[in-house]
């Protein structure tokens, strides 16, 4: 079992490939070859390990893939190619593997696609190890598996080499997935354990298969000695109990010297092969600065801090200019580095990625600042999802706490007290709770309310709800408004201007559709549209009726009424239930999900039908209209007479005309 795993590990990606070759699907080739790994697992430990066990797997594929194609005569082509008898057949393994790499990193698969595809098809491991390594259930990464055939083989992805100009940019594709694997591995993103060490060599074995198919490509060997160099210290990175030590702390005669050596001749090699400096070579040159100080302090920040001023005009990435303020806070001084921090702090594309608060907490604590050095090491371990990083982050916040225990009221204690008020419903709790979630986790859940500012709340706003509709971020506004008053702040919105809503309405719901519309064969569709359509309630509202809310006979429900359309299907709908919601679920909820007892039918067992769901159905019905305007196109047919029944009325003139007629959902 070993010996075929070991051998499976090694030669995969070369008949995987071979076989893509030929048939030009990487799907049909997969499965060629897991037919041939699976008969080395039933055959081997009977009769023994074949003498070049890869050219027993490739022969054992090929020709299961000929018993295959032979059936279907547009495979004719292929099936001469397939014949492993056939003399002087040039299989070019290392283009072959190269087209492979190329196909499983392609740019029309999304990342966690291509860094799956690009592990099971070259670098040999099961679905199971994949899930493993980025802690995903298994079906998650099986999902991606087949996502990820079934788009290349819909957008018909050749399995060919590019060529020309279109080669630079297939490689960034290709560079791109090597280094993602690496990084999880060097770094975990989730879980207990800092590292996955295994993903590590993974990446490194795939990053030196690649160097050894494309010589001639600087980038390439600019990436390989990045990788080397950063995993020589992976034995140093962690402490006794598996803490992080951070790069100046790290004992450097437990770096890995022969791997660093390695580094610097693939960095050689980057050099030898010409071209411009590309953003791997430049990160690698990074890595080589710090692999040859002898101790941390004969670091050479200010060469750092000029290679990252190269890396940020060649990309200008976020993540690359904190990792600049970082090496001109090293080499500058920590209030340097803290005025180019300020200027990321607002940045959408860093709001969840806990690296910025905590350079962000060390710049701090290096220039003495120790009580908001706290709170941002609070904050970056709120954000991150990997155990050891979460306790390292919370013992500095603990060793800059110089005054001990907090005394004054903080965010997180007070957000708590003001939502588990009694006055609050359930849609406003929830509301609420998402505005105070985002302030907690970016102003830090101990920071002291004396310390919250408008100006400080205005750059989360500007962060996380910059680019929202006008509607979310007035919600979110108001959220704000509402905690300031409650907890007797200084109002903590006065940097945020209500954005005004100057969208054009969505029209209504033509006659043509709604004709279609009633002649749909489910009476539950029908009787929600109708009751929908004729009282221009919205439809969450009407999808939270119960069946005792009903009263058929008047056609009203609390503010809710309809006509003589749903009155009939309604009553068709309720049939003998006495009880529980009104529209249903199609199935019953599985064991392991069930609902609230409120939206869980006791005579029937099914579940209240979901907004998500209906909107879904309704789309699909209505060629793309939505629920809201079904609701439209009843308010505004009735709009002329429900202005000539206000002007007709006693009400005063400058009371809402929706409100003037009985209609509830006016301001």
């Amino acid at each position: 079992m070993d010996a075929v795993t070991a051998v499976w590990r090694q030669e995969s990606a070369r008949i995987v490939a071979g076989l893509a070759r030929m048939t030009g699907d990487v799907g049909l080739a997969e499965e060629f070859a897991q037919d041939a790994l699976a008969a080395a697992l039933e055959t081997w430990p009977r009769d023994g390990v074949p003498d070049n066990p890869g050219a027993w797997l490739m022969t054992t594929a090929k020709r299961r893939a000929l018993d295959h194609l032979r059936r279907d005569r547009r495979h004719e082509r292929a099936i001469r190619e397939l014949r492993p008898e056939q003399p002087g057949q040039d299989e070019r393994p290392g283009d072959d593997v190269l087209r492979l790499m190329f196909v499983s990193s392609h740019p029309v698969l999304p990342a966690e696609e291509r860094t799956a595809l690009t592990l099971r098809l070259l670098g040999g491991l099961t679905t199971a190890e994949i899930a493993r390594a980025f802690l995903v259930r298994e079906a998650v990464v099986a999902g991606r598996l087949a996502r990820a055939r079934r788009t290349l083989a819909e957008e018909g992805v050749p399995f060919e080499l590019p060529r020309g100009a279109e080669l630079a940019g297939r490689l960034a594709s290709v560079l791109e997935v090597i280094y993602l694997i690496f990084n999880e591995g060097y770094s975990a993103t989730a879980g207990d354990d800092l590292t996955r060490p295994a993903l590590a060599l993974e990446a490194l074995r795939l990053g030196r298969l690649l160097a050894g198919l494309a010589p001639a490509e600087a980038e390439v060997h600019g990436l390989v000695a990045l990788m080397e160099i950063q995993q020589s210290r992976s034995a140093a990175r962690t402490g006794p109990s598996g803490e992080p030590v951070r790069l100046h702390e790290q004992d450097r005669a437990r770096w890995d010297r022969p791997l660093i050596a390695r580094g610097f001749a693939s960095m050689l090699r980057a050099r030898e092969a010409g071209g411009g400096l590309g953003p791997y070579v430049l990160q690698a040159a990074i890595a080589v600065c710090h692999a040859q100080a002898p101790s941390a302090a004969d670091t050479d920040w200010t060469q750092i801090a000029t290679l990252y001023d190269a890396l940020v005009r060649l990309a200008p990435s976020p993540v690359v200019r904190l990792n600049r303020a970082v090496a001109v806070g090293m080499a500058a001084g920590p209030e340097a580095g803290l005025a180019l921090v300020d200027s990321l702090l607002s940045d959408p594309a860093l709001r969840d990625y806990h690296p910025l608060p905590a350079v962000h907490g060390d710049l701090l604590a290096r220039a003495g600042r120790d009580a908001e050095a706290a709170t941002a090491f609070e904050r970056a371990a709120a954000l991150t999802r990997n155990a050891a990083e979460r306790a390292f982050l919370l013992a500095r916040a603990a060793r800059h706490r110089a005054d001990g225990p907090q005394v004054a009221a903080a965010l997180g204690e007070t957000a708590d007290r003001f939502l588990a008020r009694d006055d609050l419903d359930a849609g406003t709790i929830r509301s609420y709770g998402q505005t105070l979630r985002r302030l907690r986790l970016d102003l830090g859940a101990a920071t002291p309310l004396a310390e919250i500012t408008a100006a400080l709340v205005a750059r989360v706003f500007a962060a996380a709800w910059g680019t929202a509709a006008p509607r979310t971020w007035n919600r979110h506004r108001a959220a704000v408004r509402s905690f300031s008053v409650w907890a007797g702040l200084d109002d903590l919105s006065a940097g945020l201007d209500r954005k005004h809503d100057d969208r054009t309405p969505r029209p209504a719901v033509d006659d043509r559709a709604l004709a279609a519309l009633w002649r749909h064969p489910s009476p539950r569709e029908r009787a929600l549209w109708r009751l929908v359509h004729e009282s221009g309630a919205p439809a969450a509202a009407v999808l939270a009726l119960d069946v005792e809310d009903l009263d058929l006979p008047a056609r009203r429900a609390a503010a809710i009424a309809w006509g003589d359309g749903a009155a009939a299907l309604l009553e068709e709908l309720v049939a003998d239930r006495t009880g529980g919601p009104l529209f249903l679920a199609d199935r019953r909820p599985a064991p392991a999900r069930r609902p609230d007892p409120a939206d869980l039918c006791q005579q029937t067992g099914r579940r209240r039908l979901s907004y998500e769901r209906a909107e879904y159905l309704f789309k699909q019905a209505s060629g793309g209209y939505t629920l809201s305007q079904l609701a439209a196109s009843a308010r505004r047919s009735r709009r002329p007479e429900r202005q000539a029944a206000t002007a007709s009325s006693r009400v005063p003139a400058y009371w809402p005309t929706e409100q003037a007629t009985g209609n509830n959902h006016g301001p």
